[in-house]
């Protein structure tokens, strides 16, 4: 059952906000751990946002994993080595780590390391949108030994996890290729339209444009 499903989210941003609401709409119960409760000057509106949000702040990583059934770290690209050696050694065996952070495929595979050790499953989560824009919704790729029951228990709460290999290195590869792409297009797409404007040559440029690419408007 999905329903009651306890997590424990790593990481009190913008992501783990909106996970934390919607997975508690969703019959989950959630507490959470993060580094600025402890200071002075953020923590105290942090921890009331978590408590106004039926979220059960705890004042250690440690306490907030004890009893999940499912971890998610949330937090920072640079933080991802360091949370998953701070808990690993809380993880019981069989307790699923759900790293969701932005990383090489090198930084998740030492990160699956530390949490593997003792017992407990690693899964790779790539998130290919911005999770402001669908929420819960947002696509994620899935791996690890893990990935396809821990994906089969919190799309049932309403994610939208993809399984996509066993191995760990594999979501965030496809996940740094297809960035290389996308943001490579992103920004000929702006050089572009600099250029055009500059010379205002803009409609044509972009007639031009929708011609060569049917079904891409380039003027909007």
């Amino acid at each position: 059952m999905a329903d009651g499903l306890a997590i424990a989210l790593i990481g009190y941003g913008e992501v783990g906000r909106i996970f934390a609401r919607e997975l508690i709409a969703a019959g989950a119960t959630v507490s959470t751990y993060d580094i600025l409760f402890d200071d002075p000057a953020r923590g105290p509106a942090l921890i009331a946002d978590a408590k106004a949000a039926g979220v059960r702040p705890r004042g250690r990583a440690s306490e907030a994993v004890c009893y999940a059934d499912i971890v998610i770290s949330a937090v920072t690209a640079t933080e991802v080595g360091a949370v998953a050696a701070a808990v690993a050694g809380d993880l019981a065996p069989g307790q699923v780590f759900l790293d969701v952070n932005s990383a090489s495929p090198d930084t998740k595979k030492a990160a699956a390391q530390v949490v593997e050790a003792g017992g407990a499953h690693y899964v790779e989560g790539a998130v290919m949108a911005p999770v402001g824009g669908v929420g819960l919704k947002v696509p994620i790729l899935a791996g690890g030994p893990a990935a396809a029951v821990t994906a089969e228990r919190l799309n049932a709460l309403g994610m939208n996890l993809r399984p996509v290999a066993v191995e760990h290195g594999r979501a965030s590869a496809m996940k740094l290729c297809r960035s290389i792409m996308i943001k490579g297009i992103e920004a000929l797409i702006v050089d572009c339209a600099a250029a055009a404007r500059a010379w205002d040559v803009e409609a044509e440029v972009f007639h031009s444009l929708d011609q060569s690419f049917p079904g891409t408007d380039f003027a909007a």
